[in-house]
């Protein structure tokens, strides 16, 4: 995959685009990726019912890639919703219905 720099505004550019597009967001809660260890852009959602995160995004590759709810940056309390399914587009994954959402900042700050 290419994620140079010059290949990430690009994709930066045509999510921008897409988004602008997009109609006004009716979920619970949604944000956009924060690049940390890995460059990543895109952004997740959470629906009104709170049973799905979505995720539209694009990121590098790993040796092993989790998706999880996490109460901080340390991960100190999280739910883990599995193996990540691809390195780029939409996804779901299914938020276990016990969940308190209200104890997680959700999608405030997405790390990858």
């Amino acid at each position: 995959m290419d994620c140079s720099p010059d290949n990430m505004d690009m994709i930066m550019n045509e999510m921008n685009m897409e988004k602008e597009m997009e109609t006004e967001f009716n979920g619970f809660a949604q944000g956009d990726f924060v690049s940390d260890a890995h460059t990543t852009i895109g952004m997740a959602s959470i629906n009104d019912s709170k049973t799905t995160l979505t995720l539209n995004f694009k990121t590098d590759d790993g040796p092993k890639l989790l998706v999880y709810l996490s109460t901080d940056e340390n991960s100190t309390d999280l739910v883990n919703l599995g193996d990540l399914k691809a390195i780029s587009g939409n996804q779901d994954y299914v938020i276990p219905s016990n969940t308190d959402l209200n104890k997680y900042e959700c999608c405030k700050h997405l790390l990858c």
